[in-house]
């Protein structure tokens, strides 16, 4: 497998550790979908998890101006499935430091560690597993501004948006792989559904 995976390695990948999979699935915030998929069924595994974020900070290193902020650059992952690719990233990149925002429970809003700021200026790469509905990334996003930090890119190992998925500014988006799966917003306007297929509900 090449440095940086084609899209093609990176599905295969994912089919054969299973965290990519196909038939009705049903999201908690209703959406009906033909695929699922879970990063962290492939990242189990070290070298599919090396493989994925070697590739990822290759993407990121080739914009000549990212690259020349990494020794300064913080990589910052917004929940727990992206903190074993920022750890990645970090590590190949070569950057200067790695950490994470995270919340005590569902729904209450994210923050980083006490006693823990951005710096003034701080030069932040967005790093997750996923993005998805882009739920997480825009809170951490804001959290970081709020701070003083500038968020100069996001890298994601795969970018599957939903007609919900928001627009998260200027800075450029990196991922190895996008995957447009069959979206529909309830029951009633699920194709899946109307044929009779058996659904399955999923937890994120």
């Amino acid at each position: 497998m090449e440095l940086v995976p084609s899209q093609e390695d990176v599905i295969a990948l994912l089919q054969q550790t299973g965290a990519l999979r196909h038939g009705h699935f049903v999201y908690p915030n209703g959406l009906h979908a033909s695929e699922y998929l879970q990063v962290a069924l492939a990242m189990r595994h070290f070298e599919h998890l090396k493989t994925l974020s070697v590739g990822l900070s290759r993407k990121v290193r080739a914009n000549p101006e990212l690259r020349a902020m990494i020794s300064g650059m913080s990589v910052v992952a917004p929940s727990g499935g992206g903190v074993p690719v920022a750890y990645g990233v970090c590590e190949a990149l070569r950057a200067k430091q790695v950490y994470w925002a995270e919340s005590e429970e569902e729904g209450r809003p994210l923050h980083f560690r006490q006693y823990f700021v951005q710096s003034p200026g701080e030069k932040v790469l967005l790093v997750d597993d996923i993005f998805r509905t882009g739920k997480k990334l825009s809170q951490v996003k804001a959290l970081i501004e709020s701070n003083g930090g500038e968020v100069v890119g996001l890298a994601v190992v795969i970018y599957q948006p939903t007609p919900k998925t928001p627009h998260l500014g200027s800075a450029p988006l990196y991922y190895l792989a996008k995957l447009d799966a069959r979206y529909s917003m309830d029951a009633e306007s699920c194709e899946l559904c109307r044929k009779g297929l058996p659904v399955e509900s999923v937890w994120v």
